[in-house]
């Protein structure tokens, strides 16, 4: 089982996307997603988003909100718990990635990216309502093969 948290940072009706071009042998090579990463030991979901944060982007949330709740299931890699957060203020300056190229995107234009088929849902869901939600994502392969979603 994996532990993540993954983080939509917010100016100007753009999210702060990363296309992961960099990490060799990387399960999000190509794709486009938010900032974050895995926890490391006896951190809470808020240490990790701010420590992730930091060392992706050299930006410090002020202010943020814990969105969702993901479960990704695979046949070909473990059980994965992403803790979806946004955030809407942050002081310090953008600094380059390791990880990939750091980009503000129009949110109109999110769904022009290759993006995962389960995060277009959760990130219409992140426009759509501002209340808590949980959701299963379950792959085959790169093939999203069922989606159920719990909104609280």
């Amino acid at each position: 089982m994996k532990l993540t948290t993954l983080c939509y940072i917010e100016k100007d009706d753009k999210y702060l996307m990363l296309h992961r071009v960099k990490k060799e042998n990387d399960v999000n090579h190509d794709k486009w997603i938010g900032v974050g990463g895995k926890f490391e030991r006896d951190e809470t979901p808020e240490e990790c988003l701010l420590r992730e944060v930091k060392e992706e982007t050299g930006l410090t949330l002020t202010k943020f909100a814990y969105r969702g709740l993901i479960t990704f299931i695979s046949n070909e890699w473990e059980t994965e718990y992403m803790h979806l957060f946004t955030a809407s203020e942050y002081e310090g300056e953008l600094t380059l990635c390791d990880e990939g190229e750091l980009v503000w995107v129009k949110k109109s234009e999110l769904m022009n990216l290759s993006l995962w088929e389960g995060d277009k849902i959760f990130l219409k869901r992140l426009e759509e309502s501002k209340d808590f939600f949980t959701l299963k994502l379950r792959y085959e392969g790169d093939e999203l093969v069922e989606s159920k979603m719990w909104e609280y």
